[in-house]
């Protein structure tokens, strides 16, 4: 995989991969791709003859990783060239792949579809500002960076502004962006591998942090290239042979495409049944009781800790003197034991309870009509329903603002560009990535309405002893991803009674569709090459910042090439560490995450990059002026609006009252992108400083 041709740091270099070892690439991935075909249809063979899935999901994990290691060690290096940007050398079909593999993360994987599944028309945004941000890539940044001899973007302003604060605070951004996101990538990871092999959560991180190190720590930028180009073949079979197979299932079989117009419509009759269905009104009844009862339980909650301990272990004993389902008594046994023993956590509890029974209170149990625009308000109702039709429509709109000039300004993809041998081929590369990711992207909201259709026709209705057992399993290993609770006591399962959250619609997709397992586990792997993928472009991206820019950039300029890369493999490992911790805790959803992680990267790098490549004016001072206050603006609103980051600093004023134009905190880009541009022009305009006094300007405007 290694055989790129190893180009000097110059821009443009004369020559790229000879046609040889171009045709030995075609071959070995062409082969990789074969052998995975060979392998699943092995696989499923062995589930017919009744191998254990256990063993099955192992065989997945275990063969995955061993070819992503091999990739790893057979293209090791500690070249500074070839560490940190593969030679310069890779073609751009390969880069476009390798480019997918690291965009399309856990969140597009796992989240995507799920999201669509959650919110409907509202999911959308995510895909349309993802795409959108590669085009302003192609246009506005990609080929330009790579005009430069720059390993890094901290690299580019540095040379850029010149002097060390544009090249510190550029680092510093790249770090925060990158451990938000690869913090994202590691939750995936830990979910993904519990589901594979039926470990715990947190065994399952630190058991596949393993494959992220063995590709970013031994060969850098070189084996985390030609590793993302394995890994996109997985992730993409992965994504396509469920969606092909559930759609072939599907009362007229077409193609999921052209399958998508006519599911939708049977989606959206159906969830029209069931908001008139007198069972649903009964269930959002006794979710609106609930609330009542939690807001009850606020008002006086040392007298609530006793009352609920009295109410359940009365309940316990009553099922098993009613020689009741086994798996209704571990659930009251669970319900029982994970009672909060102190106040403050009874506190939390009750208010989590309530934020629940208000959401599952709503109509369809709190999921969004799937082809319904804005579905919470109305353009033509009362004052409070065209309040928060506005509300969704500019939070809307917010979103795919920040996504897309996060997609821009995002390092560790940019710094995929600076691989390719010419400008031209970056060109060409973003062109080639987006065709690669579009093949998942149109395959998303198709994926996301087939899986609905399944459950509104073949779950929902169902008596609770025929449940199958993939529902089961999961209510009794996390509840907080996929549960049942048969709240209105019928024995039968109602819409409003069923909990998936939006990071295990993918994952149970094969399950929900009653495909065969091996299905499954194939998912379950491409999620996994999903989360690795892009979790080795992260951690490399932030060791880099550290070795190159902090250390060989500022500290100690003239330190050897090979004493920084030593230094960024330690970074990579220790970074890895923190960041497995961190997702340990279990923070927000996938895609909250990331959504968070973008608002951040427009805010701190947008304008400097864009203003520095089209505004000869913009100087040092207005780089470091425009980096620190879309920072800083743009943490402070997530800072003070998240939930759990208010808990943290102690903030206690009203949600309401720090928000500007209601946007959620995910979208404080909005904010953070203006203050940065109003920042840079300011600052450049005000203070004197010599702008673009190496001419790197020129340099980067030429034919």
């Amino acid at each position: 995989m290694g055989e790129n041709r190893r180009v000097s740091g110059t821009p443009d270099p004369a020559t790229a991969i000879p046609a040889g070892s171009l045709r030995r690439l075609h071959l070995r991935y062409l082969g990789f791709a074969l052998g995975l075909c060979v392998f699943v249809l092995a696989m499923g063979v062995a589930e017919r003859l009744g191998l254990p899935h256990g063993w099955i999901g192992t065989a997945f994990m275990a063969g995955t990783m061993l070819v992503y290691a091999a990739i790893g060690f057979s293209t090791r290096t500690s070249n500074e060239s070839e560490y940190y940007v593969a030679g310069r050398g890779v073609p751009a079909v390969y880069n476009g792949m390798a480019t997918a593999a690291d965009w399309m993360s856990v969140a597009s994987f796992i989240g995507t579809a799920g999201v669509l599944y959650l919110q409907g028309f509202g999911g959308l945004a995510y895909i349309i500002g993802w795409t959108g941000g590669y085009c302003l890539l192609a246009l506005l940044l990609a080929p330009y960076l790579r005009r430069l001899p720059v390993y890094t973007v901290a690299d580019f302003l540095g040379q850029r502004y010149g002097g060390m604060a544009p090249r510190l605070i550029g680092a510093l951004a790249t770090v925060v962006v990158s451990f938000v996101y690869v913090v994202a990538q590691l939750y995936g990871v830990g979910l993904i591998a519990s589901h594979l092999l039926g470990l715990s959560f947190e065994v399952g991180i630190f058991i596949a942090l393993g494959g992220v190190l063995v590709c970013s720590f031994l060969g850098g930028m070189r084996s985390v290239t030609w590793t993302q180009v394995a890994q996109y073949i997985v992730l993409i079979v992965a994504f396509l042979v469920p969606l092909v197979w559930i759609s072939l299932k599907q009362p007229e079989p077409v193609v999921p495409a052209l399958a998508y117009a006519s599911v939708l419509e049977r989606v959206s009759a159906r969830e029209q049944q069931l908001q008139a269905d007198p069972r649903e009104q009964e269930v959002l009844q006794r979710w609106r009781e609930r609330a009542q009862a939690a807001r009850a339980k606020l008002r006086d909650v040392p007298a609530a800790m006793a009352e609920d301990a009295r109410r359940l272990d009365q309940e316990l004993q009553r099922l098993r003197a009613e020689r009741a389902p086994l798996l209704q008594i571990q659930l009251a046994e669970r319900r029982l034991r994970a009672l909060p023993q102190h106040e403050s956590a009874a506190r939390a509890h009750y208010e989590a309870e309530l934020a629940q029974a208000l959401r599952r209170a709503q109509p369809l149990g709190g999921l969004a009509p799937q082809a319904t625009p804005f579905p919470r308000g109305d353009p033509q109702g009362d004052d409070e329903a065209q309040r928060r039709y506005r509300s969704e429509r500019i939070n809307f709109t917010a979103l795919v603002f920040c996504l897309m000039l996060g997609t821009a300004a995002m390092p560790h993809v940019l710094v995929r560009f600076l691989t390719t041998p010419s400008a031209a081929a970056a060109r060409r590369s973003v062109a080639w990535s987006l065709l690669f990711i579009i093949a998942l992207y149109m395959a998303a909201p198709a994926l996301a309405v087939l899986v609905k259709a399944e459950i509104l026709d073949g779950l929902v209705g169902q008596p609770l002893t025929q449940l199958p057992a993939w529902l089961r399993r999961w209510t009794r290993r996390d509840p907080s991803q996929a549960s049942f609770e048969d709240i209105n006591g019928d024995g039968i399962l109602q819409l409003g009674e069923l909990h998936l959250a939006s990071d295990v619609i993918v994952l149970l997709a094969p399950e929900i569709a009653r495909l065969p397992a091996v299905i499954g586990y194939l998912v379950a792997a491409g999620g996994l090459a999903a989360a690795l993928s892009t979790a080795d472009g992260l951690l490399l991206s932030i060791a880099s910042a550290f070795s190159h820019d902090v250390y060989r950039g500022v500290i100690d300029p003239r330190a050897p090439a090979m004493r920084a890369v030593i230094l960024s493999k330690a970074l990579v490992l220790m970074v890895a560490v923190m960041a497995a911790m961190a997702a340990s805790l279990r923070p927000e959803s996938v895609v909250t995450l990331v959504a968070a992680a973008f608002s951040i990267a427009a805010s701190a790098l947008f304008a400097p990059l864009v203003m520095g490549i089209f505004w000869r004016r913009a100087n040092r001072f207005g780089a470091v002026a425009g980096m620190l206050a879309g920072l800083s603006v743009c943490l402070w609103y997530m800072a003070v609006n998240l939930p759990w980051s208010r808990e943290l600093l102690g903030v206690s004023a009203p949600l309401a009252q720090t928000r500007w134009l209601d946007l959620e905190p995910t979208s404080a880009g909005v904010f953070g992108v203006t203050a940065s541009f109003l920042a840079v022009f300011a600052a450049s305009m005000l203070c004197r400083g010599t702008p673009d006094a190496a001419g790197v300007v020129a340099r980067l405007r030429q034919p």
